[in-house]
C-alpha cells in the first residue's frame, strides 16, 4: 500500500459523561481518526456511498459520519459496528450540489477521534447546444488524497441502455465536450472518477432530451400604444405551444427607414412586453417581433405594430384633427374613438368609423367646457375579430391647442318680450374664471350687475322699463388661460312698442 500523508492536530476534546479516569485517558490518549478512502454517488438511486480504513486505535466502539463546511462538522449518522468501513447514506441531496464529508472514530463513552481527511461527491451539470450539436459535462475536481485521481471518465447511457466510456480527460480538466449526438432522444450521463489504487469515484446521474425546441407558430403583435408617459409601449402575444423563449425585436421609423434590433426581450408567461422610451413618437414607428432559436436566426416573424400620430389644424371655428390609421392588426380595426381633455380629463366625446382618419370637431360644441388654458385631443384604435381572440387596443399621441377666446357684443337690443332680441348679454366662446359686468345710464347709475356670465339685461332697473337710448357696459373677466380682459362699450335701446 502507498504512504499517504495526513496533518495531525491535536484537539482537546470535552466529553459528556464518565469518571475523571475516563476523562483523562480521552485527552491524554484519544482515538486516532480512520482514512476516508471514498465518496461514491450510486446514480440510479442517488444515495451516497462511503468507505474508510478502520482506525488503529483500540476500544473503538462506533464511527460517526459527518457533512463538512467551512471547518464544522455536522453529525449525518453513527454506525455502531467497530469493524465497519462502508456505509450508505439514503439521501439525494447529492443530485443538487456537491458535499464535502469527514467520518470521526468514537470510544466510549464519547471520546471521538479528530475528524478525518475530506472528501467531496461529485457533482455534474449538463448543457446542450442544439445549434452547434454539442453537449457539455462539467464538475467539481475530486481530492486526490488520500489516492491520486489519474483522470475522469465521462459515462452516456442513450434511451435507457448501458452505460458505455464516452469520453475520457486528465485529472487536471473538469469538463468534456460530445460533439456531435442524435436528435429525438434521452442521453444520461454520469462522471466516474479513476483512482492510483484501481478504485473509482461516480457522480450523480444527468438526463436530457435532444429534442430540438418547438418553435412558435404564430406571434400576434397586440399593439403599440402610447402611454401617460408619452412613450410607446408593445405587447405581443406568443404561441403557447412555443418552446422558444428568446426573441428579436425590430423598430423601424417612417416609411422609408429599414429595421434595426432594438431589443432581445425573453418570453414571461406567452407574452412580451416592451417600452420604447428611445422612439420619437411625432413621427411613425413600425415594430416586429422575431422568434430567435439557438443558433440566433429568426424563425418565425409578428405581423407589424405602429403607433397612431395625431394632427391638428384649425378652420375658422372648426378644429380639424387627422391621423394615420394604425398598421396592422392581424384582426381588423372595429372603430376608432374620439377623447378630449378640456381641462378636467379625457372624455369620450366620438366614436368614428374605421374607415375614416378625419374628425372635425366644432369648437362652439367643446367651448363651454374649456376650463384651462389649452384643450387637448387624442384617439383610440380597437380591434376586433382577432384570430386568436386578442383585442388589442391602441392610443394615439396627444395634441393640444389653446382654446378660442373670443368675446362678442351686440350693440343694439329690443327688449319688447317679442322674444327676438329681447335680452343683453356678452357672447364668449369660453367659461371664464372671473365675470363682472356692469351696465349705468349716462348720468353714472347703475342699472344692472352682475358676476354669473349667463345673466342677461332685460333693459330695466329693478323691474322698470329703461327708455330708448344708450346706455354704457363695462366688462372684466378672466380667461381659461388665466388672462385678464376689461372692455367698455355701449349698447343701445331700441324701443317699438
Amino acid at each position: 500500500m502507498k504512504n499517504r500523508h495526513f496533518y495531525i492536530i491535536i484537539i482537546i476534546f470535552s466529553f459528556w459523561s464518565g469518571g475523571a479516569s475516563s476523562q483523562t485517558n480521552c485527552i491524554t490518549d484519544p482515538p486516532l481518526p480512520p482514512v476516508l478512502t471514498s465518496v461514491s454517488v450510486q446514480s440510479e438511486t442517488g444515495n451516497t456511498r462511503f468507505t474508510w480504513t478502520l482506525s488503529p486505535s483500540p476500544d473503538i466502539a462506533a464511527y460517526i459520519l459527518y457533512s463538512y463546511k467551512n471547518g464544522d462538522g455536522m453529525p449525518i449518522d453513527t454506525v455502531w459496528d467497530p469493524a465497519a468501513t462502508n456505509y450508505t447514506l439514503s439521501s439525494t441531496v447529492t443530485k443538487y450540489f456537491s458535499v464535502s464529508y469527514v467520518v470521526a472514530a468514537m470510544r466510549l463513552p464519547r471520546c471521538t477521534s479528530i475528524f478525518s481527511n475530506v472528501l467531496n461527491s461529485i457533482f455534474e451539470v449538463v448543457s446542450i447546444d442544439t445549434c452547434m450539436k454539442k453537449i457539455v459535462v462539467s464538475w467539481n475536481s475530486y481530492p486526490s488524497l488520500p489516492e491520486k485521481v489519474t483522470g475522469y471518465s465521462v459515462l452516456l447511457s442513450v434511451n435507457g441502455g448501458n452505460y458505455t466510456e464516452t469520453g475520457t480527460v486528465s485529472a487536471g480538466d473538469t469538463s468534456f465536450t460530445l460533439n456531435d449526438f442524435t436528435i429525438d432522444e434521452e442521453y444520461c450521463f454520469v462522471v466516474r472518477a479513476n483512482l492510483e489504487e484501481g478504485t473509482i469515484s461516480t457522480s450523480n446521474k444527468i438526463c436530457l432530451s435532444t429534442k430540438m425546441q418547438r418553435p412558435p407558430q404564430w406571434i400576434n403583435a397586440d399593439q403599440a400604444t402610447l402611454n401617460s408617459e408619452g412613450e410607446i409601449t408593445l405587447s405581443f402575444t406568443i404561441d403557447p405551444l412555443s418552446e422558444l423563449k428568446h426573441f428579436s425585436l425590430e423598430r423601424k421609423s417612417g416609411t422609408s427607414g429599414t429595421f434595426q434590433e432594438i431589443s432581445r426581450p425573453v418570453s414571461i408567461n406567452g407574452s412580451v412586453y416592451y417600452t420604447d422610451i428611445q422612439s420619437e413618437t411625432n413621427i411613425i414607428n413600425y415594430y416586429r417581433l422575431s422568434a430567435v432559436n439557438s443558433c440566433s436566426l429568426p424563425v418565425m416573424v409578428s405581423n407589424l405594430a405602429s403607433n397612431m400620430v395625431l394632427s391638428l389644424e384649425k378652420s375658422g371655428n372648426n378644429i380639424i384633427l387627422s391621423w394615420n390609421p394604425y398598421k396592422s392588426w392581424l384582426g381588423t380595426i372595429s372603430s376608432y374613438k374620439l377623447f378630449v381633455n378640456s381641462g378636467k380629463g379625457y372624455e369620450e366625446k366620438a366614436v368614428i368609423p374605421a374607415s375614416d382618419t378625419v374628425f372635425v370637431q366644432g369648437y362652439q360644441q367643446i367651448m363651454y367646457e374649456v376650463s384651462g388654458n389649452e384643450v387637448c385631443f387624442h384617439i383610440s384604435a380597437s380591434e376586433t375579430s382577432n384570430p386568436y381572440g386578442i383585442s388589442g387596443e391602441s392610443v394615439s399621441s396627444k395634441i393640444c391647442t389653446s382654446p378660442t377666446e373670443i368675446i362678442t357684443i351686440p350693440n343694439v337690443f329690443t327688449p319688447n318680450n317679442d322674444l327676438d332680441n329681447d335680452l343683453f348679454k356678452p357672447v364668449l366662446s369660453f367659461t371664464p374664471l372671473e365675470y363682472h359686468l356692469i351696465i349705468s345710464n349716462r348720468q353714472g347709475n347703475i342699472l344692472f350687475e352682475t358676476r354669473d356670465y349667463l345673466a342677461e339685461w332685460d333693459g330695466s332697473r329693478n323691474g322698470n322699463p329703461q327708455p330708448q337710448g344708450v346706455y354704457i357696459w363695462f366688462l372684466k373677466l378672466t380667461t381659461p388661460s388665466g388672462k385678464i380682459i376689461s372692455k367698455t362699450g355701449t349698447i343701445t335701446i331700441i324701443s317699438s312698442r
